[in-house]
């Protein structure tokens, strides 16, 4: 077997290795939950759902982090929770089409915080719920304009300040569905969850050289205000069907969705880029 570590790496890793191994318990425990220390992290649409559960995560996990969605009210909420359990947080409520925020939420975080490492691109509305034929124009152009072309917004602010870092994590958040399942009445959000898939590709390529990972993640029915299965006029059989397209036969919780988000913002996906991780509970899997 040929040696693929030099002997001086050899050195450093045992060295590494004894000096994890000299900490205390409670030292162990706190550098591997520590996994975001100070990094600091933009997330968007973190008034609810994955982006509330995301951001909170980031923040016990030592990220000092940019809260963003359009509900002033409810980011506020989100921020007195985090400073309540000891994180550090900022809100900056915003419209993700604007290309001006998609700037001044950037500058929000050098202007607060000295940087940018991890940005998860969160945000995104369900769309027109209506068969192809029946959709506006208009209503196609929402949720395109929502759910992918803020995501290149984004994506095209956030890049330079993680190039001058020499590093960063860009995340994205896409959908099963359209990537491996086609379900009538959502068109307009599958192209543009499954257009998230692309931006991914190519962001990892060309961001590779400069040690800037891009990676999607692909949620399975999540329990959501956002879920369907959750609207006022949903009765208990949709939330049987919905359970039900899962091997696992259930939704997944906001903050199963956001360990997953950790993982790719942290240095444990260090060798991760250009994925599309299927956190779905087997719903691409399952036929019955």
């Amino acid at each position: 077997m040929p040696a693929f570590t030099a002997a001086s790496e050899t050195g450093e890793i045992r060295q590494q290795f004894a000096d994890k191994q000299s900490l205390t318990l409670d030292e162990q425990v706190r550098t591997v939950t520590m996994k975001l220390k100070n990094k600091v992290a933009i997330v968007t649409g973190a008034s609810s759902g994955i982006g509330y559960a995301a951001a909170k995560a980031f923040a016990a996990a030592g990220a000092k982090v940019v809260v963003t969605a359009r509900r002033q009210t409810l980011l506020d909420h989100l921020v007195s929770e985090i400073e309540h359990a000891g994180g550090r947080a900022v809100s900056f409520a915003g419209d993700v089409k604007d290309v001006q925020f998609a700037e001044a939420l950037v500058e929000k975080a050098v202007k607060d915080f000295g940087g940018l490492d991890v940005a998860f691109n969160n945000a995104g509305i369900i769309g027109a719920a209506k068969n192809t034929a029946d959709m506006s124009l208009e209503e196609w152009k929402t949720t395109i304009d929502t759910n992918l072309t803020s995501y290149f917004l984004a994506a095209k602010h956030q890049i330079p300040e993680m190039q001058k870092k020499g590093q960063g994590s860009l995340i994205f958040t896409s959908s099963f569905l359209g990537h491996t399942v086609g379900v009538p009445g959502y068109g307009d959000y599958a192209a543009s969850k499954v257009g998230i898939l692309g931006l991914v590709k190519v962001l990892a390529v060309e961001l590779g050289p400069d040690n800037i990972r891009a990676n999607a993640l692909l949620p399975g029915g999540t329990d959501t205000p956002m879920n369907f299965a959750n609207a006022p006029e949903a009765g208990p059989e949709v939330q049987e069907f919905v359970n039900g397209i899962h091997a696992l036969k259930r939704m997944a919780s906001p903050d199963e969705v956001a360990r997953a988000a950790l993982f790719l913002a942290s240095d444990d996906s260090s060798f991760v880029t250009g994925t599309s991780m299927l956190v779905d509970g087997g719903a691409s899997i399952t036929k019955a």
